[in-house]
């Protein structure tokens, strides 16, 4: 893959249908814990209601896949190649080491660590891309890190019995970034809806099999549980995932990837609102630190991109 699909234009700031993108699927993205947790709690464990979020979102992806190609006017894409299977195979290593590694530590570990996935899409532009990253990026990362830490860090726990959840929380950060490689890759030869729907096409069957070696149940008990597996892959999948490659097909990688901080806000403001969890001051000012952060890393140039 190649380091980048964008074209810097000659305006400055950032494209704002990209940002708009960013925002919408950060938003989409940073409520399905709140669905997870609602299918839990109707009988539909972790991976199961991972390979729902995934499947049943296809139908929908592949309808938005062809209005999408009619209204370009170029026709069907298609829907598997190399980058688009990588990001399947990606994405579902992202979803497996993150339930797995709520399984080996606390909740607060696993997801501080899988927020490091800006850090590992840094690393991975700078030493494999040979990409300049701007001093600007390391000062906005130090700035995110510390937020999340004030976030969340209040329920971490240091434990050596959690080393196995910690690394596999380091380890869905890793694939999450490498996530964002493959689908800027994707993006240059076909549309956000099609390269969402082929790379779902890879991760679905990945997660079902997940879920039958867990011996796991894969249909709820009543309506609020399909309910939330519905609104899991319409809205944190088919609307998340989809509006996040639209986001890479506008956006620099580095900066898209910041959007996993946003999640963490959003999950915490959620949390607060609709599960009643407490959201404290040290969060309130973390969110702030994250906030500020992204702010800074912002992309000094516009970029576009011929697939949009």
């Amino acid at each position: 893959m190649s380091p980048t699909s964008v074209i810097p234009s000659a305006a400055r700031g950032i494209d704002t249908f990209g940002l708009i993108a960013l925002l919408g699927g950060a938003l989409a993205m940073g409520v399905s814990p709140i669905f997870v947790r609602f299918a839990a709690a109707d009988g539909v464990p972790a991976f199961a209601s991972a390979f729902w979020r995934v499947a049943l979102a296809l139908p929908l992806l592949y309808a938005w896949a062809l209005a999408e190609e009619k209204k370009a006017g170029a026709g069907p894409k298609p829907t598997m190649n190399k980058a688009i299977f990588l990001a399947g195979l990606f994405f579902a290593g992202d979803l497996l080491c993150w339930h797995i590694s709520l399984l080996n530590t606390s909740v607060a570990n696993a997801t501080f660590f899988g927020t490091t996935t800006p850090i590992w899409v840094v690393l991975t532009a700078w030493l494999v891309f040979r990409q300049k990253i701007p001093r600007s990026i390391p000062v906005a990362l130090l700035l995110c890190v510390l937020g999340g830490i004030a976030l969340i860090g209040r329920s971490m726990e240091v434990d050596a019995n959690h080393v196995k959840g910690d690394l596999l929380g380091l380890g869905t950060g890793m694939f999450f970034g490498l996530y964002f490689f493959a689908v800027q890759e994707a993006r240059k030869g076909s549309g956000a809806a099609r390269s969402t729907f082929g790379l779902s096409l890879v991760t679905a069957p990945i997660l079902a099999g997940a879920a039958l070696l867990n011996g796991e149940t894969f249909l709820p008990h009543g309506p609020s549980g399909y309910a939330a597996l519905f609104a899991m892959a319409f809205i944190s999948h088919a609307g998340g995932q989809g509006l996040l490659a639209i986001a890479l097909g506008r956006l620099p990688t580095v900066f898209t990837s910041f959007v996993i901080f946003l999640e963490a806000i959003i999950a915490a403001l959620m949390a607060w609102l609709v599960l009643g969890e407490p959201l404290v001051a040290l969060q309130a000012l973390g969110g702030a630190l994250i906030l500020l952060g992204i702010f800074v890393a912002r992309p000094r140039e516009a970029a576009i991109d011929a697939t949009k």
